[in-house]
């Protein structure tokens, strides 16, 4: 029988790090650009374990909205809490220590950061629930996924520009591509149980659609951030990061499990591959 504190580390996904770093490296990103380079050890700590918090945070909510079908749904069917191993008081109670954790780091920012880290609150616990009732859920984990961006602008310059908007709206896209690969994985399960999902949604088109939203996104943070202070090494990097997404693009081709599951567990280097690309172009300048 595995250990309470084994459970807690199952529930949070603790050794699934993909997840939060998908949340991580555009948030960083944003941090460097709003900074105009290194933003300083302050900042980078209160994102980078706030960023983790959250997420964990998150995964209790999800877990407990989700508990009825997940045990329908092979991948999730062990879950702790859908197993019952974890009741749902204790992952609420683990969801909220962790999210007063990462909001006591918010509080060492600033007035807008901590204003704007309520609305991000509000999206992660509307998400589960969206999945029930709008075709295209992944569009709102993707406000929540990307949330991290405008608090970045926020904690560095004490507002929130227009360029914060437009990375968070290509990096929505970001999130849409490599959660329908990762909903491709259970869409067998997911049209049984009612699910709604953006690979149930777009049929036929899914591959398609994982592609188009790959090049909005790219292209989105290209435009916007094409005068950073080296754009030569910036454009490399968004290069590397188009050859990664046609890698996904050929991985979920034929919509095998397996395949789109890898897919989507690999875009966490396309997001190191845009954030690399953006500090190195201001560490050289």
């Amino acid at each position: 029988m595995k250990s309470v504190g084994a459970l807690y580390l199952e529930l949070i996904r603790w050794n699934r790090p993909a997840g939060w770093l998908l949340l991580l490296w555009p948030t960083l990103s944003a941090l460097w650009v709003a900074a105009h380079g290194f933003p300083g050890w302050h900042l980078v700590a209160v994102f980078t374990l706030g960023t983790f918090l959250m997420r964990s945070a998150g995964c209790c909510v999800n877990d407990v909205a989700d508990r009825e079908f997940d045990r329908h749904v092979k991948r999730t069917a062990g879950r702790p809490v859908t197993t019952g191993a974890v009741s749902v008081k204790e992952a609420l109670g683990l969801g909220a220590l962790l999210a007063l954790l990462a909001f006591g780091l918010v509080l060492t920012t600033n007035t807008v950061t901590i204003a704007l880290s309520f609305a991000a609150l509000a999206v992660t616990l509307i998400y589960p629930y969206a999945k029930r009732y709008v075709s295209m859920p992944q569009a709102v984990l993707g406000v929540a996924f990307s949330f991290g961006i405008p608090m970045a602008f926020a904690a560095v310059q004490s507002r929130v520009p227009l360029l914060a908007w437009v990375l968070l709206l290509g990096n929505l896209f970001w999130v849409i591509a490599y959660d329908t690969e990762y909903a491709m994985v259970d869409r067998d399960d997911d049209l049984k149980i009612g699910m709604k999902t953006s690979a149930i949604t777009l049929g036929r088109f899914d591959v398609a659609g994982v592609m188009l939203s790959y090049l909005i996104f790219i292209s989105i943070w290209a435009v916007a951030l094409m005068n950073i202070a080296q754009s030569a090494i910036y454009f490399i990097a968004i290069g590397v990061a188009v050859l990664q997404a046609l890698w996904h693009g050929w991985l979920i081709r034929k919509r095998q499990r397996d395949d789109c599951f890898r897919a989507f567990r690999l875009n966490h280097w396309l997001g190191f591959t845009v954030f690399a690309g953006i500090a190195l172009s201001y560490a050289v300048r």
